[in-house]
């Protein structure tokens, strides 16, 4: 059982930055590829971005591609969202996940564990 907290949310204006961080409670965190997700209020949640078990390599969504970055610390047990020049339209509520499979990473049904999301909102 892998527990995912999310953290780091907020209020932010547009062109404005923030980090959100996702820690995993359990030691395989490893093994897990990590990615983030989003769902904004009245759509479907949509995939973010990934990143591989062992950092190598990192997949986004086109519309945050440049603006996004993710990334892992090993030793935390954490997975990072970097958001910089942020727009209106990133207003969502952000989820963390894991999966074990290295198959379709952007689709929400292989991924065995989710966090509770925390909250983005940019205003304009």
């Amino acid at each position: 059982q892998v527990q995912l907290v999310e953290s780091g949310g907020g209020l932010v204006q547009a062109g404005g930055s923030l980090r959100l961080s996702c820690a995993a409670s359990a030691r395989t965190f490893s093994f897990y590829r990590m990615s983030w997700f989003r769902q904004a209020p009245g759509k479907e949640r949509e995939f973010v971005a990934t990143i591989s078990r062992s950092a190598g390599s990192t997949y986004y969504e086109d519309s945050v591609k440049g603006r996004f970055t993710i990334s892992r610390d090993k030793a935390k047990n954490t997975v990072f969202l970097q958001m910089n020049s942020l727009k209106p339209e990133d207003t969502a509520n952000y989820y963390c996940a894991a999966s074990n499979t290295i198959l379709a990473v952007t689709r929400e049904e292989v991924y065995n564990y989710w966090g509770q999301g925390t909250q983005v909102t940019v205003s304009s």
